[in-house]
């Protein structure tokens, strides 16, 4: 059950945060669209967002750390939700991209170097960013520009041609 696993993380981050008193955590579902949704098309993105097991509402004190995949990825579930949203005729939608929002609450906040050892037990670096805010969920649907496909030949040149490749 989520409780079950909300007091196996609680147990996990008291060790960096001794003083945490509570945890809660719910879905957040970001949307990029070509402008913006009228009211039935929001609405219709909102009941195709709605899935799992009814719960009572996160309980939302304390900080924000927003798990959401790295920026200039794609995760997995994004692709066939964004298929299922445009299969439902929204074609402004480009993309949906899901994170978790965690709340921690911590007497007289978190510091910064509690929050870099907080969110390591959060995320999976490897795939996965924690943002601060809501406000910085808008690098989810950044694009960089491709950059051209460099070789590098590691067996002949060994370690210095890497060296000078980066």
């Amino acid at each position: 059950s989520s409780d079950l696993r909300l007091q196996r993380l609680h147990a996990r981050l008291s060790g960096e945060a001794p003083a945490l008193r509570s945890i809660g955590a719910r879905f957040m579902h970001f949307v990029d669209a070509d402008g913006p949704l009228d009211d039935r098309s929001r609405a219709l993105v909102q009941r195709l967002l709605e899935y799992g097991p009814r719960r009572a509402p996160a309980d939302e004190r304390g900080s924000l750390f927003l798990v959401v995949p790295r920026p200039g990825t794609v995760s997995p579930w994004s692709s066939k939700a964004t298929d299922i949203v445009r299969n439902a005729g929204l074609t402004a939608v480009r993309r949906v991209e899901r994170g978790v929002a965690y709340f921690l609450d911590v007497p007289g906040g978190v510091s910064p170097a509690a929050r870099t050892a907080l969110a390591a037990h959060l995320h999976d670096r490897m795939v996965e960013s924690v943002l601060a805010g809501l406000e910085d969920a808008s690098q989810l649907f950044a694009q960089g520009e491709p950059q051209p496909l460099v070789t590098v030949d590691i067996l002949g040149g060994g370690r210095a041609a890497l060296e000078r490749a980066n």
